[in-house]
């Protein structure tokens, strides 16, 4: 089974870091994704671009509204994602505790149902 594992942190607490220590943290998400990609459990995965960078769009009475920034204000931002093969949530949750966010921010775990979509013919 496809979990999503949505990786949430303080954008302004990474932005404090110095350059080593980011790319030290960057070096474990690599080691973690490399680990996982060799057992057959890593789908895929990213990090997002700043928070400052996102537009919100809703559409309200058959109108369009794009909004700068997300949509709710909150401490942490989602950051990224790693989409992962799971035997059961247990195993994804093993998974997401080595997420490095995981000892400053939190990381949500959602079983993904998968949408089947027809081919264009």
């Amino acid at each position: 089974m496809q979990y999503l594992l949505l990786i949430y942190a303080n954008e302004a607490q990474i932005e404090g870091q110095s350059a080593a220590e980011r790319q030290s943290i960057f070096g474990e998400y690599m080691d973690l994704a490399n680990n996982l990609r060799k057992t057959g459990q890593y789908v895929g995965g990213n990090r997002l671009d700043s928070v400052s960078k996102a537009t919100t769009v809703q559409v309200r009475s058959g109108k369009r509204l794009a909004m700068d920034g997300p949509f709710t204000e909150t401490k942490e931002q989602l950051g990224g994602y790693f989409l992962i093969e799971a035997g059961d949530l247990d195993e994804a949750i093993r998974i997401a505790e080595r997420i490095p966010a995981a000892r400053w921010g939190s990381v949500e775990v959602r079983p993904v149902i998968p949408v089947p979509v027809p081919a264009h013919v």
